[in-house]
């Protein structure tokens, strides 16, 4: 993935992730209060209807009381009793029905097929015995029952809730009841509701979401605008630099040619043909001549090492980095008059890979030239030393010491920047420390796995 996409990624994957968990808790509270509601709705409905059927029943033990409490348990008393409930009704579905205690139905003004009938194993649309149902809660006391029952204005099979008493002396049920659709109604219009409430509240997420996510993917791509210039500023900046060092060190290689060989050179030349002249002229200083100018020529080869082995050391490819290291360090010692210690304690098989072994060897080079430049130091330490996984390199020195931040932050301070780079690029770890009488700097390597 490039860089513009793992920051939009890092940015709209949380704010979506977020957005699903709300809308996620939204429905599930949504939901469950909606419910609470429709229990309460569907409580309250029920509780006033069974207020009003106990009202119905009081009303129509009323009618038949003088029948019923009169002592009067003939034929033609329970005859006029079923009469006078059969001519009482209310509301479009509202009526009475009688039934004898082994769920024989002896009246039933909206039905009458049914009266005559034995109705005990007769089960609604949920399997329930609803006459049985009715007998057991007209004796428990309770008197209310909920089942399904055809409705005669309509045809349908609907939910009921009835209220049913026993009248004693005669071994009838009394009973009436109410169709529920209107609960049904209800709870149906809050369930919808609630949905489009969710909906609502789903539509109202998801644009604020997508308002985020546009805000988000925005403001990526106006960060990858500018990382993009950024990056672009400093590739140039480091191809500049690249040039730059190209540049220097050709200019350090044409001084040393033209101020150091090429002076050689010309001296030995000028020396030849002194020599030349006088062998020609038979004067006695030919072969002195000659020899001053072999031991110049001997200088200049002796030179053109030096340039060479700054360039890439021999030894590097043919005895190692330990020898190569031990050879700088001789050479510096000798040159400017320090005292340096140098341990060398990788085995003696050990096989560095060439990038790495390049790398260590220049920046050892680097730390000495910057000691011998500016440390003013009188002792140096190199320490080489490695394990299976990681070689290291420390190199120290007794002077007078620098701030490393300001030193890293100078514009022309080059050197600890590129030892912190080799390092970076290889994948290793590089530390600096320094003060008054002592300066560090550690470098750590990663070895391939063998």
């Amino acid at each position: 993935m490039q860089l513009k996409h793992k920051i939009v990624a890092l940015g709209v994957l949380p704010l979506l992730l977020a957005a699903a968990v709300i809308c996620a808790l939204v429905i599930v509270q949504n939901q469950r209060l909606g419910e609470q509601q429709v229990q309460l709705i569907e409580h309250a409905i029920l509780s006033s209807k069974r207020a009003e059927l106990k009202n119905y029943v009081a009303m129509a033990m009323s009618v038949i009381a003088p029948l019923h409490a009169g002592g009067r348990g003939d034929a033609q008393a329970q005859q006029q009793a079923l009469a006078a409930l059969a001519k009482i009704s209310f509301g479009e579905d509202g009526y009475f029905f009688v039934y004898d205690a082994h769920g024989r139905n002896l009246m039933h003004p909206r039905q009458a097929e049914l009266v005559g009938r034995d109705l005990w194993n007769m089960t609604d649309a949920h399997g329930l015995p609803a006459v049985q149902a009715l007998l057991a809660s007209a004796s428990a006391g309770d008197g209310f029952q909920r089942y399904a029952w055809r409705k005669p204005s309509s045809g349908q099979e609907t939910d009921k809730l009835a209220y049913v008493v026993m009248l004693e002396g005669w071994g009838w049920m009394l009973g009436t009841g109410l169709y529920l659709e209107d609960v049904e109604q209800a709870t149906r219009q809050v369930r919808q509701e609630v949905a489009d409430g969710i909906h609502a509240t789903m539509v109202a997420i998801a644009s604020v979401a997508l308002i985020a996510v546009l805000l988000v993917c925005a403001a990526g791509l106006t960060l990858s605008v500018r990382e993009h210039r950024l990056a672009d500023s400093k590739l140039q900046a480091l191809n500049q630099r690249i040039l730059n060092l190209q540049e220097e060190e050709r200019s350090r290689v044409s001084r040393e040619l033209h101020d150091g060989i090429s002076q050689l050179l010309v001296s030995i030349k000028f020396q030849f043909e002194l020599a030349a002249h006088q062998l020609a002229a038979g004067a006695s200083g030919g072969l002195d001549s000659l020899h001053q100018a072999t031991e110049r020529l001997g200088s200049a080869i002796g030179e053109i090492r030096r340039i060479s082995h700054d360039l890439r050391p021999s030894l590097l490819d043919t005895l190692g980095l330990p020898a190569a290291i031990g050879q700088l360090a001789a050479e510096f010692e000798q040159r400017c008059a320090l005292r340096v210690r140098y341990a060398n304690r990788l085995a003696d098989d050990a096989q560095l890979p060439d990038a790495t072994a390049v790398a260590l060897f220049r920046i050892v080079q680097e730390a000495l030239t910057n000691i011998e430049r500016h440390a003013r130091a009188g002792t140096v330490h190199i320490d080489l030393e490695a394990d299976g996984h990681a070689v290291q390199l420390q190199v120290g020195d007794d002077g007078i010491g620098f701030n490393p931040r300001k030193i890293e932050q100078m514009p022309g301070g080059i050197g600890l920047r590129n030892i912190r780079e080799r390092v970076e690029h290889l994948g290793g770890r590089f530390s600096l420390s320094s003060s008054s009488g002592h300066t560090g700097m550690c470098v750590v390597l990663p070895l391939p796995v063998v």
